[in-house]
């Protein structure tokens, strides 16, 4: 089979390799669409992981072939795959940190070499654990498999709603409208709350208002905190979601966060950077800073239900469509986006 094989930073080879062999509690499905996630392009650029590895994990897919131990899946089902599942029992798990546990960080699909999610190749292994786990979800009738790849970045931007406790009626800046900053802008419309936005492109400001934003604005403009303060009855927002990983960003946040709000760190930053702060700020403005990464698997039939029952609308999000073999040039794209790239699929 054909896959982009990571072999060292910025160097993927688009190679054949052996489909996966299966063990007898092991499913295989044949890649039909994988989203390009943030997170691939960041362990493709950067010395992050040992090569090799196959990255992907955004997947959906029909099923091509199950261990003969699988129980309740059949050849020729269509599938959302889920690539981490926690083991429900460890003290992580227990307190609902299921990112952390580390069966979920430690067991993924794959395939081949050390498993990294492998959606980038024409078949992908699911193991055992997350076959019997709730791994795999039915794809409905009337919904593409280019929806379908949608539940796992929705699981992960819905995972920030609700640890941020966004409410109806609540306001929420979103900093940057890229394909997760309008995601988020839609559920927090979906949950009664009111977005405003923020980017440095004409166009994804535009996109931000036709997907539901209450306002938005250029992330350059001097008089943003006090543009945000007279939309919000000079309260300031409830809420400030940081989709970029930009100093700048964090701080025009903390301005526009009304005392008692919440502040959260979506986007990974450079390991390299601090952010200096006065921590009486915090003090004497009760602001909460909090982080949210990855999935939750409690949040897994929700985001499967708000993908499957159109509750948003993830086709607005789609600008690109690549090959398997182009995977290089999709990486390109996102890193230099254009006035109209938002969320760019691979086809194997």
């Amino acid at each position: 089979m054909k896959a982009q094989v990571f072999r060292g930073v910025n160097n993927l080879s688009y190679e054949d390799i052996p489909v996966p062999t299966l063990e007898p509690d092991e499913v295989l499905v044949q890649v039909q669409v994988v989203g390009l996630c943030q997170s691939d392009i960041k362990k493709i650029r950067y010395p992050l992981y040992e090569p090799p590895r196959i990255f992907g994990h955004e997947t959906a897919g029909t099923i091509s072939a199950v261990g003969l131990e699988v129980k309740n899946w059949q050849v020729g089902q269509r599938v959302a795959v889920m690539h981490h599942i926690p083991c429900m029992r460890c003290s992580y798990c227990l307190n609902e940190n299921y990112s952390m546990c580390d069966t979920y960080k430690n067991i993924s699909t794959t395939a081949g070499f050390n498993a990294s999610g492998g959606g980038f190749a024409e078949y992908v292994k699911v193991p055992g654990h997350i076959v019997r786990n709730g791994g795999l979800i039915p794809i409905p009738e009337q919904i593409s498999f280019e929806e379908a790849s949608f539940v796992e970045p929705t699981n992960c931007c819905l995972k920030a709603v609700k640890k941020a406790q966004i409410a109806p009626g609540q306001t929420v800046l979103v900093t940057g409208a890229g394909p997760i900053g309008l995601m988020f802008i839609m559920l927090v419309k979906y949950f009664g709350g009111k977005a405003i936005a923020t980017d440095l492109l004409p166009s994804r400001i535009e996109k931000a208002l036709h997907l539901g934003a209450e306002a938005a604005f250029d992330a350059r403009d001097a008089d943003l905190p006090a543009k945000i303060h007279a939309l919000t009855d000079g309260m300031g927002v409830d809420v400030t979601l940081l989709a970029v990983p930009s100093e700048k960003a964090f701080f025009q946040g903390l301005d526009c966060t009304r005392k008692g709000g919440k502040i959260l760190f979506f986007a990974e930053f450079p390991d390299e950077l601090e952010i200096p702060i006065n921590p009486n700020i915090l003090y004497r403005r009760e602001i909460d800073l909090m982080g949210s990464y990855s999935s939750s698997y409690k949040l897994q039939s929700l985001a499967a239900d708000i993908v499957f029952n159109r509750r948003i609308d993830v086709k607005e999000l789609i600008s690109d469509r690549y090959a398997l073999q182009d995977l290089s040039q999709a990486v390109e794209q996102a890193v230099k986006p254009s006035a109209q790239t938002y969320k760019i699929l691979i086809y194997p």
